[in-house]
């Protein structure tokens, strides 16, 4: 049986975690649409880079008025395919930022990537622009593998772009996608061993999911393929968490893994469930003013978004204040993400008192008990075996 924490006084402001703050830049163009990606992105024959810098500014300028003074810690720029901007425009980004906000010196700014040739040359004059750290989509390292996923890069000039990324940038990942059709375990612990022999600090893992509104969706209904079932996809990610420790580079969060003190920052704020700005078509945001939580989210479509900004100075669809349940909701879903506890502190933080207080007794206990959870003096965490059945253990906790 679990025997709860005592519950403490009500918090001092010292006893309340700060929380972070960050910024995410939008950049909503690719050369092509990949056939898994539900994400904001758009092929287009044309860009006018000078129209999407001056909108991009206005924004940063409408969402630091409200928010002037706070420190951040991370720049993000996704996609879409950031890479495909000027890095003059980066330049004008980081910049601003650093006029609006209080930008530090050892602030992360990230730039995602894609490993195509002529991307990759202008590495150099995106880490003169200020970015400080790349994620390259590479998806897989197997030629088949590429195809299927509809990537336009090879398997050497993935490599090529991994080491020029080594070159320019301080820091620098690489995405994989596994549990592809037909994918034996043995098949993906050569390309795990090969992806490990060019890691730097960090590598995102990820299971492939069929989304809604894909190519892949429409293709996988139509019975064109099948992916692994859930014992197979299990023993492929046992095999990821197994190979990945061996190297160092244990799971942080369900699908990131790091060498210590190589954990993405920036991804790092929203599972701390802190404070970010969100510009650029789609992007969402969570501000914290005067106490309350507000989500922000900005009009989707790029040219809807470009004439919004041109004639208001930003391009917000939606604005609303989130709920006590929502909130506490949030936090968890994105808390219980990591391998680190859910503090105390962010429970008092956002929901202004300890997790016995927020969370039903009789689920919580269930949940900790039967080896799902765990509750002590630090916080709440999920085991190995809840973060692998997350969803079900958030259903079974605030249904």
């Amino acid at each position: 049986m679990m025997t709860p924490p005592a519950i403490s006084s009500p918090p001092r402001e010292r006893d309340i975690e700060p929380s972070p703050f960050a910024v995410y830049i939008h950049w909503p163009f690719c050369k092509a649409k990949c056939p898994y990606c539900d994400f904001n992105s758009h092929v287009r024959a044309t860009i006018d880079q000078d129209a999407w810098r001056r909108a991009l500014l206005a924004e940063i300028d409408h969402y630091a008025a409200e928010t002037a003074g706070r420190v951040v810690s991370s720049v993000f720029f996704g996609g879409g395919t950031p890479s495909l901007m000027a890095p003059a425009t980066a330049a004008a980004l980081i910049n601003r930022i650093a006029e609006r906000w209080i930008l530090p010196g050892d602030a992360e700014i990230t730039l995602e990537a894609n490993p195509t040739s002529v991307e990759a040359e202008r590495f150099r004059d995106f880490r003169a622009a200020g970015i400080n750290r790349a994620s390259l989509g590479v998806q897989a390292l197997d030629p088949a593998a590429l195809s299927f996923l509809g990537r336009s890069h090879s398997v050497d000039e993935a490599i090529a772009a991994i080491e020029l990324a080594r070159r320019h940038f301080p820091r620098f990942s690489f995405d994989l996608i596994y549990a592809r059709p037909g994918q034996e375990p043995a098949q993906w612990d050569v390309e795990l061993k090969r992806a490990l022999s060019l890691a730097g600090d960090h590598l995102s893992l990820y299971q492939l999911t069929i989304e809604p509104g894909t190519a892949f969706h429409t293709a996988h209904a139509r019975g064109d393929f099948a992916v692994p079932d859930d014992d197979r996809a299990g023993a492929l990610y046992e095999l990821t968490q197994e190979r990945l420790n061996e190297a160092g580079l244990p799971a942080y969060e369900i699908s990131n893994h790091a060498r210590p003190g190589g954990e993405s920052r920036h991804n790092l704020v929203y599972w701390r469930y802190g404070d970010y700005v969100g510009v650029g078509p789609g992007a969402h945001g969570r501000l914290t003013l005067d106490g309350a939580k507000i989500a922000t989210r900005q009009l989707r479509a790029p040219e809807t978004w470009l004439a919004a900004v041109a004639k208001h100075g930003e391009g917000t669809d939606e604005r609303v204040p989130i709920c006590d349940r929502e909130r506490l909701e949030e936090m968890l879903m994105m808390g219980l993400r990591l391998g680190e506890a859910l503090p105390r502190a962010r429970f008092r933080r956002e929901c202004g008192a300890e997790p016995e207080v927020v969370l039903d007794p009789v689920r919580l206990e269930r949940l900790v008990d039967g080896g799902f959870l765990m509750l002590d003096g630090v916080g709440l965490r999920a085991t190995e075996a809840g973060r692998q059945r997350l969803n079900a253990v958030l259903g079974a906790l605030m249904s």
